[in-house]
């Protein structure tokens, strides 16, 4: 006997046969209307139509007409855990002042690194679980979260202490990524090799005490260059890390290239990659994550090339880049709606990079991302009728029900009340 039977809605299985979707195949979804999905012992016991399940019995029965059904939605590349908020930015970047005048004026990075340092652990462990609760309201039951505001080793090991005590207590799966070189600090300026050598001296205590599974570096103008962050990340896999970059945000210096030469399981952001970077994604299996989001809120005009990456071939994933500077939103929806407006992704593509290539991206492909009878029950229930509809009915959230493992960890309450107008 199921636990639970959800019958009656649209289901969406992204395929999980293998590795990442790629090129064409992005544009394949497995699409079940009138389908149901059956969970026993917090893991998906039964996947078909809602014919074919008439006959199962279930100790509760959940008729889902005019819903649409999905994996729990992957975010593969956030900054999750950090001290205080940039919120004084907005009005100086509205003005026209440059990023290194805010930076000169004590914000940008250098603020949060500021905050992030003086925030007690306590501090940071509640401010996480409460970007975590949203997270999980939008449909995340997965995500990536990168240290980065430390830039020292106390602040570091903190900022990964406090991800690895929230995944301990939260239902989000969390996989940590270590993000030391994110910036160079002002007690290190001029002397870049320096600090990463110092970065480097944290890697054996981290993959000793476990507290992260990949190692990532900000490889662009200003900050480490192609050849810098190629020899950081070498060495990082060295010691048995997974290796992330991110990449070409702003200029093509070929960080695109250099990731998939050295099998980086991802490269994040690609704004600027080059015509050979792009051509370089279809043949490797480096996953393209791309952060429409922070090219949103940053007010440029151009964007990742996801169309011309899919059609060379290439593996695509998206995510929020939730950070308090450039990317201040929890809401995975709203990514989805900038992927098919400014990104030209087809609904297909779009779901897809936010579940099973999104899995794939931060070392989850064979147990997140995708509905597979045997699999942990990650569910999403949503308020609308068909998968096409999230993307298109953009700037609120259409998540009804949220199960982790089977458990109901959340769900729509509305807490207002309409009053009579007459």
């Amino acid at each position: 006997m199921l636990d639970l039977l959800i019958t009656s809605c649209q289901v969406i299985a992204p395929k999980s046969d293998g590795g990442p979707l790629k090129g064409a195949a992005m544009a394949e979804l497995c699409v079940i209307d009138k389908g149901a999905v059956g969970i026993k012992n917090g893991r998906i016991a039964f996947i078909g139509t809602a014919e074919e399940a008439a006959g199962l019995e279930a100790k509760e029965k959940m008729n889902a007409s005019g819903k649409l059904l999905s994996p729990g939605l992957v975010d593969p590349h956030t900054h999750l855990v950090f001290g205080g908020s940039r919120e004084h930015e907005l009005s100086l970047k509205q003005q026209g002042v440059p990023y290194l005048e805010i930076l000169a004026q004590g914000g940008g990075i250098l603020s949060t690194v500021r905050a992030t340092k003086q925030a007690t652990d306590d501090e940071l462990f509640e401010k996480g679980m409460f970007h975590l609760n949203r997270c999980l309201s939008y449909g995340v039951t997965t995500m990536e979260v990168k240290s980065g505001y430390g830039l020292d080793r106390e602040t570091e090991l903190k900022q990964l202490e406090t991800a690895a005590k929230l995944n301990d207590q939260h239902p989000i799966d969390i996989v940590s990524t270590f993000l030391g070189a994110h910036a160079i600090p002002e007690n290190y300026r001029g002397r870049p090799d320096a600090f990463l050598e110092e970065m480097l001296t944290l890697l054996p205590e981290i993959k000793h005490r476990d507290l992260a599974e990949f190692v990532d570096i900000f490889c662009e103008t200003g900050v480490f260059t192609v050849e810098q962050s190629k020899r950081f990340l070498e060495k990082a896999k060295s010691y048995g890390f997974g290796i992330k970059i991110h990449a070409d945000e702003i200029d093509p210096l070929g960080g695109t290239e250099m990731a998939c030469g050295i099998g980086a399981i991802s490269a994040d952001h690609l704004v600027g990659a080059s015509e050979t970077g792009v051509k370089m994604l279809g043949e490797n299996d480096t996953i393209a994550v791309l952060l429409p989001g922070t090219t949103f809120y940053l007010n440029k005009e151009s964007f990742a090339p996801a169309r011309a990456i899919i059609d060379n071939g290439g593996a695509v994933a998206l995510s929020t880049d939730f950070n308090p500077g450039s990317s201040p939103t929890e809401n995975i929806q709203l990514i989805m709606t900038l992927a098919a407006l400014k990104l030209k992704m087809k609904p297909e593509e779009i779901w897809n990079a936010v579940t099973v290539n999104a899995a794939h991206a931060i070392g989850r492909g064979e147990t997140a991302g995708a509905l597979v009878v045997g699999r942990a029950a990650d569910l999403v229930l949503w308020d609308a009728p068909n998968y096409h509809y999230i993307p298109y009915h953009y700037g609120v959230n259409h998540v009804n029900t949220v199960w982790k493992k089977g458990k109901k960890v959340a769900e729509r309450k509305e807490t207002y009340e309409i009053r009579s107008f007459s």
